[in-house]
């Protein structure tokens, strides 16, 4: 009988579908001004609810609602520091392009009795295959970002008079929801509080000239971000697109990212404490191109909604 008991008990567990994990639920998070009243909420469709705290920190939620078009929309939060990476989408780093590069190292030499001048040059050919990652890509590549280049959706992207071709870059958004420093790949999700939506706008001719990438990328409202932080999602999986004037340029899925969330995190905390509100640009699709006054750019991030920015000069 105690074998008959047993014989039922395995048979029981074979059968009886295992218990699955409980979806978390994606909230969306906004920061707002309504009146004199700056705050953050929580979207509830069309209303916001006004939440008493910081958000990173435990915040309860209020009685006092908002209609979301009665309110203004602010940059999502605000990070001590902004980083972004450079080279995340092999796309974007040449595709499926082979990469030659031609170094070509020239010496001269002066003989001192005879002032005479001599010269030796050598040229080294590297060439890359298709889908190859380029070695300096094989580790997380950030820069900084300055804080006043943020500005919220709906805000202007506003072109220097004298920067040259200025163009788009769409990206996922990381926020940080809590303080890691050397946090493990495995642990480094636990430190994510959620998501938005950015536009790393770029000046090329200043990103090539440039020592450092500080105005090309950093220029007064060249940080589009929001309209809300999402937590809850899938953000190793979720569709990228930019639209220009409406036609689509960029559409990429985030598992494309050469380094994911979790990477990102570990890698910056490594070297950089990172602090609750900080973001994480993590990186740009495909191939880039100009914008001009006038143009309206809308980046689309599946799950979180669409930033929407229009192009402006410079008075």
């Amino acid at each position: 009988m105690r074998s008959l008991a047993l014989a039922a008990l395995c048979l029981a567990a074979t059968v009886l579908p295992a218990q699955e994990k409980p979806k978390v639920k994606a909230t969306a998070y906004c920061r707002f001004q309504a009146g004199d009243t700056i705050a953050y909420g929580i979207v509830e469709g069309k209303k916001i609810r006004q939440l008493d705290g910081d958000l990173f920190n435990s915040p309860t939620p209020t009685q006092t609602t908002f209609d979301r078009a009665d309110v203004k929309l602010l940059v999502p939060c605000e990070p001590k520091n902004v980083y972004a990476m450079a080279g995340n989408y092999q796309s974007h780093l040449g595709g499926g392009n082979i990469t030659t590069t031609v170094t070509t190292v020239t010496r001269l030499r002066t003989d001192q009795k005879t002032g005479e001048t001599t010269s030796d040059t050598n040229t080294k050919v590297d060439s890359e295959a298709p889908g190859t990652i380029p070695s300096k890509f094989q580790i997380v590549q950030p820069f900084l970002k300055p804080v006043s280049c943020l500005v919220p959706d709906g805000a202007d992207i506003v072109l220097p008079k004298d920067a040259g071709a200025v163009h788009y870059e769409a990206e996922m958004v990381i926020v940080i929801g809590k303080m890691a420093k050397k946090v493990t790949k495995e642990k480094a999700k636990d430190y994510i509080f959620g998501v938005t939506i950015g536009n790393d706008v770029s000046a090329r001719v200043w990103q090539k000239a440039d020592v450092q990438w500080w105005r090309a990328k950093g220029s007064d409202t060249f940080g589009p971000v929001g309209p809300t932080i999402v937590t809850g999602l899938n953000y190793d999986n979720l569709r990228l697109q930019l639209r220009h004037n409406g036609e689509t340029k960029q559409d990429e899925r985030t598992n494309k990212l050469i380094h994911d969330c979790a990477a990102l995190v570990a890698g910056i905390s490594h070297v950089c404490t990172l602090y609750p509100g900080d973001m994480i640009f993590t990186g740009t699709s495909g191939v880039t191109q100009p914008i001009q006054p006038g143009d309206t750019i809308e980046v689309d991030l599946e799950g979180v909604g669409v930033l929407t920015n229009k192009v402006v000069s410079e008075d």
